[in-house]
C-alpha cells in the first residue's frame, strides 16, 4: 500500500511578513497563510525604498491586490522602534517580538541560521494572528518623546558604572605592586609621586603614566556625572510637566531619592497603563515562577522577565524602605515574615518586599494611596532649591 499525505493549506487575502534583522542584511520572509511556501528575500540593511519594492514584489507574486494589508513583526534589538514607527506610518499592523518569549525546540543542539530564524518567525506571526495569543509577547513601543526621555538616565547610570570600572582598574594595579591608595580623587596624582614599592623604589614609570591617564579619564566621567545630576535636579525643581509632578510626589516618600524616583516614572509610570497588580509586577520580573509536574511542587524563584534596570532598583528601594520606613506596614510584614530569618531568608525576603513595594508605588501615583504607615516629607528639602513654579 502507498500511504498518501494530502498537505493542508490555508489562503488569505493578507500578506504575512517577517523581519530578520542584522547589521549589514536584511532576511524578509512573506507568505499568505498557513502551509504556503514562504517568500525569501535579502535586502542591504535599512534600505526602505527597497523594502516597499519587496513589498510591493511580494502581492504580486501572491496575486494580492496594491492596497492588501500587511502584517509584520520583528525581534526587539539593537535597531530599536524606528523601523515598526516607519512601518506604522506606512500602514503596516507591525509588532516587535520578546526574544526572550519565543518557543524553540528544547533539544539540545538545533539548526539556526537567519534563514531559519525568518520562517519560524513567520510561522509564529500567522499562528498570532490565528488566536493563538501565547506564542510570544509583543513589546509595548514607547513614543518617540517618551523613549528620549529615556536618555539622560540611561546615560547617568552607564557612566557611574563606567567610573566604577576605572575606579576599580586604578585599585587593582597598585594593588600588583603591593599599593593602597587612601582614596582615589585628584590628590591621587601627588599621592603617586611619593608612593614607594616595598623595596623603597618609586612607582614605575610607565605605570605611573597609565594610572595619570586613568585618572583623566576618570576626572571626565565625574564632570560628565555632576553635569546630568544638575541637569536632572534642575528639571526637578522648575519643570511643570505631568512626568516630573510623579517625580516630586514620589521624592515626598522617605527612602526613595532622586535615582529612584527618576527612574521609576521615565522608565514605567510614564507611559505605561496597568490594569491590575499582576501586570506591575509582571512586567518588571518580579514575579513567582512555580513549577508543578505530578506529586512535585516547588518554587523557580522569580520570573527575571522584565526590565533589569527597574529590578535592580526595586531591590535596593527594598532595603532603603526597611530603613526609612521602619513603621510602615509593609517593613512590619517583612519583619514578621523574614526579620528573624538567617541571611540567605532576608534576602529572598527582600525580593518578595520589592513586589509588594512596587505594587503600592503604583498605586499611591494612579490613586493617590499612601502606603499604610509611610512618612512623607517635602519634595523641595530633598531637592534643595526653589518651589515649584506657579504659572502666571
Amino acid at each position: 500500500m502507498t500511504a498518501t499525505h494530502n498537505k493542508v493549506t490555508t489562503r488569505t487575502d493578507i500578506l504575512y511578513l517577517a523581519f530578520e534583522l542584522g547589521e549589514a542584511e536584511w532576511k524578509l520572509a512573506f507568505t499568505i497563510g498557513v502551509g504556503q511556501k514562504p517568500r525569501l528575500r535579502s535586502m542591504p540593511a535599512r534600505d526602505l525604498p527597497r523594502l516597499q519594492e519587496e513589498i510591493a514584489k511580494a502581492k504580486k507574486r501572491f496575486h494580492l491586490p496594491a492596497d492588501a494589508p500587511v502584517r509584520s513583526c520583528y525581534e526587539a534589538g539593537r535597531d530599536g522602534f524606528w523601523l515598526h514607527r516607519y512601518l506604522a506610518a506606512n500602514g503596516v499592523d507591525n509588532g516587535v517580538v520578546d526574544s526572550a518569549s519565543i518557543e524553540v525546540n528544547r533539544r539540545q543542539r538545533r539548526a539556526k541560521t537567519d534563514r531559519l530564524d525568518a520562517g519560524k518567525l513567520l510561522n509564529l506571526l500567522l499562528r498570532y494572528h490565528g488566536g493563538e495569543r501565547k506564542v510570544w509577547s509583543i513589546v509595548r513601543v514607547p513614543s518617540a518623546a517618551d523613549e528620549d526621555a529615556r536618555q539622560l538616565h540611561r546615560e547617568l547610570q552607564e557612566l557611574k558604572d563606567e567610573r566604577t570600572e576605572h575606579i576599580n582598574r586604578i585599585k587593582g594595579l597598585l594593588a600588583s605592586q603591593g599599593l593602597a591608595a587612601p582614596e582615589v580623587n585628584k590628590q591621587l596624582a601627588d599621592w603617586l609621586g611619593k608612593a614607594r614599592l616595598w623595596d623603597g623604589s618609586a612607582v614605575p614609570t610607565e605605570l605611573h603614566k597609565r594610572l595619570l591617564r586613568e585618572m583623566e579619564r576618570l576626572q571626565l566621567l565625574d564632570r560628565q556625572i555632576k553635569e546630568l545630576e544638575d541637569e536632572r535636579r534642575q528639571r526637578i525643581r522648575c519643570d511643570d510637566t505631568p512626568h516630573v509632578d510623579k517625580v516630586r510626589a514620589l521624592l515626598e516618600l522617605w527612602g526613595i531619592g532622586f535615582n529612584g524616583a527618576w527612574l521609576l516614572v521615565y522608565e514605567l509610570f510614564a507611559w505605561r497603563q496597568f490594569d491590575n497588580r499582576k501586570q506591575v509586577g509582571g512586567c518588571v520580573g518580579l514575579t513567582p515562577t512555580p513549577y508543578q509536574s505530578g506529586d512535585s511542587h516547588r518554587e523557580q524563584g522569580i520570573s527575571k522577565a522584565g526590565n533589569r534596570r527597574l529590578r535592580r532598583l526595586m531591590v535596593e528601594l527594598a532595603w532603603c524602605w526597611l530603613r526609612w520606613q521602619p513603621d510602615s506596614e509593609l517593613s512590619r510584614w517583612y519583619q514578621r515574615r523574614f526579620g528573624s530569618g538567617n541571611g540567605r531568608s532576608r534576602k529572598i525576603g527582600v525580593v518578595a518586599l520589592a513586589r509588594k513595594l512596587l505594587i503600592a508605588l503604583w498605586k499611591y501615583l494612579e490613586h493617590g494611596e499612601v502606603p499604610a504607615g509611610a512618612r512623607l516629607a517635602s519634595w523641595q528639602k530633598k531637592v534643595k532649591g526653589c518651589p515649584k513654579p506657579v504659572a502666571a
